[in-house]
Parts: structure tokens; sequence; C-alpha cells
């Protein structure tokens, strides 16, 4: 009886800590709420054109990019993949995020249909726990950082629950700097996020990222180490805000 005394007791002390922290976590979300609106709203319509496209991809045939098409002559970088672009390099779609890359969503809404090829010349590398991504390697890439060696990545080439790998299997985990030229078959596009309880939308997510300084690929999920591929692919921001191939419409 005394034990049960002492845990009700307790309750008021443990709860006193617990309210005081939601409401330094309310003032915060107040005082931040302003800054946080135009992203918010920016993001808002990315989801709104995602699902039109979705609905009926035809209503804006020039939304969707091709694979293998080079966007513009100087454009030093193939297209990896046909559909979409939802998100591009630093969108955000969740509260203090900023996307490394584009993530291009597929037109035939199937798993393993999409294809997804090498943007470029590169040296290809699969690590051993990958299921769903790989990595080239492009040395001394002249064409728009010169003397400075960067990295494709391209993910999502999986199936939901990563049970099923969608890589070519030219390119078992393990592979490493094995030569592929631009336009060869990497794998098809997938949903796995790296969490089976959270799928992602099938899509493919791309990268372009820097090196550190003993030359190996550097985290890609920090903006600060990748590059907008918008350059390298000839992508850009049409008049409405959606990521197009060649000159703003």
């Amino acid at each position: 009886m005394r034990s049960e005394t002492r845990r009700r007791r307790a309750r008021p002390r443990l709860l006193l800590p617990l309210i005081a922290l939601l409401l330094i976590l309310c003032g915060a979300l107040a005082l931040g709420g302003a800054a946080l609106r135009p992203r918010l709203a920016e993001t808002a319509e990315q989801l709104l054109r995602l699902r039109g496209w979705f609905a009926d991809p035809a209503a804006n045939p020039e939304w969707t990019v091709l694979a293998g098409v080079r966007c513009q002559p100087a454009a030093p970088m193939l297209l990896p993949t046909a559909g979409y672009i939802g998100f591009g390099w630093d969108d955000s779609f969740r509260p203090g995020h900023r996307h490394s890359g584009y993530d291009i969503f597929g037109p035939d809404r199937a798993l393993n249909v999409t294809p997804v090829i090498a943007a470029h010349d590169g040296y290809l590398t699969r690590e051993p726990g990958w299921r769903s991504a790989v990595i080239l390697r492009h040395p001394d890439f002249s064409a728009i950082v010169p003397g400075e060696q960067i990295w494709t990545y391209y993910t999502h080439m999986a199936s939901a629950d990563g049970s099923q790998s969608f890589i070519d299997p030219a390119f078992p985990a393990g592979t490493r700097e094995l030569f592929v030229p631009a336009g060869t078959l990497l794998g098809y596009q997938g949903n796995w996020s790296g969490n089976a309880a959270t799928p992602t939308g099938i899509h493919l997510h791309f990268s372009i990222v820097k090196s550190t300084s003993d030359g190996s690929y550097a985290d890609e999920t920090d903006i600060a180490n990748t590059y907008d591929p918008g350059p390298f692919l000839g992508v850009v921001r049409n008049a409405a805000g959606v990521l197009v191939c060649g000159s703003v419409n």
C-alpha cells in the first residue's frame, strides 16, 4: 500500500517537467511558424502538382522527363530515368529538411518497370549491404567542376520490404570500381526507403555527391556534400516552379 502511495505522489513530480517541456516546444513552434510557412506552402504546392501529374500526365506533357535524353547541348549528363521530378535539390518535404538531389517519379506506377541508367561514364560501386543503391565515380569532372572528382548516386531500386533488389544482376553487392558507359542499365525504380515500415513512393532518388579529402564519396544525406543536379542535367524550373528539361517555359 505504501509503495502505491509513493507512486501516486510521484506522478505530479513527473508530470510537471513534461508539461514544462511541452510548453517550451509549443512556444518554439509558434516562434518558428512564420519562418516555416513559405516552405510549407511551397511543399504543399509541389505535392498537389505531383498528385495532378499522377492523375493525368498528358495534361502537362512538358513536365515529363525522358531517360537517356540530354536536356541541353551543353549538359554533360543524361537524364537517369523517366518521369516527373517531384522534388528537387534544396526542396523540403518536412520541417528542417533540405533535399540533396532529385526525386524522379516514374510514369509506369509499377515496381521494377521504369529503367534507371548511368547518367555519365563512370566507375560503379555497390557496397556489400546496399539493397537498392549504386554509386558511380567520375574523376576530374571538368565540364562543371574542373579538377574535381564527383559521384552520381542512384537509390530506391528495391521492393518496399527490401527483400527484392531491382538493381541489374550485372552489379551484385560488393561490386567495386567497375567501368560503365553512359546509358548503361543500372536497374529499375522501386520504393525501398531503408525501413520496411515506411516505404517511399515508386521513384529514383538521384544526387551528385562531392568527394572527401581521401577521395571517397561524402555523405549524400547532407546537402552540403552535394551539388545541384540541374546544371549537370540541363534541367531548369519553369514559370510554375516545375523542374523540366531544357529552357524555361
